[in-house]
């Protein structure tokens, strides 16, 4: 198949796949749950942070934790107290337990009081800069707006120092469970990072067809990474998109690169139909 063939096969897959049918199945129904921003990020965040397995057991699952929360996660984050923390024991979903959802609820706390968007977490020196702007974003919880001002004109950082600014921001909070660690990756840990990636293509990408929230904006579409998981990760090869021969960060990069040939404003986009012809094996 050559150049042409393949993007016009992939571009035809995207319109297949991406589109509302695909949301009922997929952990991102997960988000779409809620309208307020800030819910959205934090089941958004959950649901990629519990993303595996199978799918219907990973939406059991995060219905079941927020569930736990009263169906409120921001709210119960900002204004739970220590009692309503026993709502959150024993929680399990392979091998992340309650341990590591009380580190995760003491970070949402922190972080959120003392900014209105989990983006500013993705954004290396972000308290230079993002404070002013996301103090005056309304919490309000009115339909989701995409059409806040850009921030990042004159940002120079990759998506891969993003990435690694998290983690080392994540666990910032003192004594934070040791067994935490593993379930936030990054790239110096040469993960692909296919969670959070999935997480940022969730919040990051402009979607018209409603699948993609698109509702943080200093974050661009055209530098997010591929979410690589085993489905994308052997598709990719089957199309000669990958030759790396282990699969890490460098296989992600490498399958970006590939995929901003086909479109470099939204390579990301591709996942869709990567992700989709690995899932129902239709290659």
């Amino acid at each position: 198949m050559d150049y042409l063939d393949l993007k016009n096969f992939l571009d035809g897959k995207v319109e297949q796949y991406n589109k509302p049918d695909f949301i009922e199945n997929d952990p991102i129904c997960i988000p779409h749950l809620f309208l307020k921003k800030q819910d959205v990020e934090i089941a958004g965040f959950f649901a990629a942070v519990l993303a595996w397995g199978q799918r219907k057991t990973i939406i059991n699952k995060c219905k079941e934790l927020l569930t736990r929360m009263d169906n409120a996660p921001y709210d119960f984050v900002l204004n739970h107290q220590d009692n309503d923390l026993k709502q959150l024991l024993g929680f399990k979903h392979r091998t992340f337990n309650d341990t590591d959802l009380l580190y995760f609820i003491a970070f949402f706390k922190s972080h959120y009081l003392k900014f209105q968007s989990l983006e500013s977490a993705f954004i290396p020196t972000a308290t230079e800069f993002l404070p002013a702007y996301l103090e005056s974003a309304s919490s309000s919880s009115e339909p989701l707006q995409a059409s806040a001002p850009c921030l990042s004109s004159n940002l120079t950082f990759s998506i891969e120092q993003s990435l690694n600014h998290f983690r080392s921001y994540f666990f910032s909070l003192k004594d934070f469970p040791y067994r935490t660690r593993k379930h936030i990756s990054s790239p110096q840990q040469k993960s692909t990072c296919k969670r959070l990636n999935m997480f940022l293509r969730w919040m990051v990408r402009k979607d018209e067809n409603g699948v993609d929230f698109g509702i943080w904006n200093t974050l661009k579409p055209a530098d997010l990474i591929c979410p690589c998981d085993v489905h994308v990760d052997r598709v990719g090869r089957l199309l000669n998109l990958i030759h790396r021969k282990q699969t890490d960060w460098q296989t992600a990069l490498e399958l970006t690169q590939n995929l901003r040939t086909f479109d470099n404003l939204d390579p990301v986009k591709y996942d869709f139909a990567l992700f989709g012809l690995g899932v129902e094996k239709k290659m």
